[in-house]
């Protein structure tokens, strides 16, 4: 590995101690890199438009690395398709194959400032980068570092917007597609026009990754074209199965109440009225906060312990909750025409999750082999793979098998499917949620 990969590298290894034990905060995202100043209306910008360009140095926690990452701040649109701004940043390999990969993180947060460019950027106030949220990011950094040194530029999109929307699946795919248009129509990246693309990303990533194949074919046709596969695990797919997944979990519980939180900012919903004192006080309390944050203070964390008694059996009696559950199963989107690398676990009794459903602790196996089936249904090529293992585990065993994947994907070999062998598998109903 080169000295300064290496460097990088090291630095992450060395801070995962202690950010793990470092205070969360509420901060706002206040650097003015990240506003639109320009006249033009954004309305009338192309998607991707690059509008803000500057280097930095990499950080990782706060610390300075040797390597530099080139951020953009680029037009895009928000969960309700409306004309926002967002940032990407663009590491070039300093062994560059002229190939770039699409890495969606797992940054899996409701405070603006755990986005992963402003962890790239560094901050002068030291309390604002160490923070629980900002160590996920800066643990990525480590495979990061591989595959830059294997000749891969990364470019690196804040999947969830500058409001941090946490599970707006469809905000993350356009976030992630017009991250790309933005790095390859910009030369100072080194990249170009005909850049061959891969997107990938586990978990919070995998929600960027997912929606973006989906929706390439539709919203990005021009990259849609310049992509050679996805890359995914640990795949949320169907938000209000995962609800009931994880009511309860020793480890998950407290995912619920921030998907709802991510859920209400993403489409402006008021799920105040039906929260009763104790929901009232964990909204409040997680409104900025990471899932690093949430989950070890909201361990077994049952949902309906935070709604009014009219709501608290049937969330189904909720219609805005109905309403945008369904935008957000990717189940009823459309299915992708690039090669796909699906990885999922199965054994969430690990993590104190209901025994009753197969899934790794929050993604549900069966859900996730329903989607495979659907793409295969519609021609997609798709290799998917599950592991008797929990969610974290999942991770390490995907981000192996992916590899000699992405590589036949760039050097163009015709993609492998093990389609018959999913379609055998039981499955879930994807079907849309209707109110009671």
């Amino acid at each position: 590995m080169g000295l300064k990969l290496r460097l990088l590298a090291a630095v992450a290894a060395a801070v995962t101690t202690t950010l793990a034990v470092a205070a969360p905060v509420t901060v706002a995202a206040t650097d003015p890199f990240y506003t639109y100043t320009g006249s033009t209306p954004l309305s009338s910008i192309p998607l991707g438009t690059v509008l803000k360009t500057r280097t930095v140095p990499y950080h990782v926690a706060g610390i300075a690395t040797p390597v530099t990452a080139q951020q953009l701040l680029y037009r895009t649109n928000n969960a309700q398709n409306q004309p926002v701004v967002n940032v990407t940043s663009v590491i070039q390999s300093p062994a560059s194959n002229g190939q770039a990969i699409s890495y969606q993180s797992a940054y899996d947060s409701l405070n603006p400032y755990d986005e992963p460019s402003k962890v790239i950027a560094g901050d002068q106030d030291i309390s604002k980068i160490i923070n629980l949220g900002s160590f996920i990011y800066s643990a990525e950094s480590i495979p990061l570092a591989l595959l830059l040194q294997l000749g891969y530029n990364l470019i690196v999109p804040d999947t969830e917007g500058q409001t941090a929307d946490f599970a707006a699946g469809p905000e993350y795919g356009m976030t992630t597609l017009d991250s790309i248009r933005a790095a390859i129509n910009t030369p100072s990246t080194g990249l170009s026009p005909a850049t061959k693309v891969a997107i990938i990303g586990y978990s919070g990533g995998a929600i960027g990754t997912d929606w973006a194949a989906q929706l390439a074919p539709t919203y990005a046709p021009d990259i849609n074209k310049l992509l050679v596969g996805a890359a995914e695990g640990g795949i949320l797919v169907d938000p209000a199965h995962n609800l009931h997944y994880v009511n309860g979990s020793i480890v998950w519980g407290g995912v619920a109440p921030a998907a709802l939180v991510g859920l209400g900012r993403a489409y402006n919903i008021d799920f105040t009225p039906y929260l009763n004192d104790q929901g009232l006080a964990v909204f409040n309390d997680i409104q900025n906060q990471s899932l690093a944050y949430i989950l070890p203070k909201y361990l077994g964390l049952q949902w309906a312990t935070l709604l009014k008694p009219q709501y608290a059996n049937d969330i189904n009696s909720i219609p805005a909750y109905v309403k945008y559950a369904n935008v957000v199963n990717a189940g009823l989107a459309g299915s992708p025409t690039i090669p796909m690398y699906m990885s999922q676990g199965y054994l969430g009794i690990l993590n104190g999750s209901n025994p009753l459903q197969f899934g790794d602790g929050v993604m549900l196996a069966t859900d996730v082999r329903a989607l495979a089936q659907k793409f295969c249904a519609s021609g997609t090529p798709v290799v998917y793979t599950e592991y008797p293992l929990e969610h974290a585990a999942t991770a390490a065993v995907w981000a192996v098998g992916m590899l000699p994947w992405l590589y036949d994907r760039f050097a163009g070999k015709t993609a492998p499917s093990n389609c018959w062998i999913t379609s055998l598998l039981p499955s879930s109903s994807l079907a849309p949620e209707t109110v009671h």
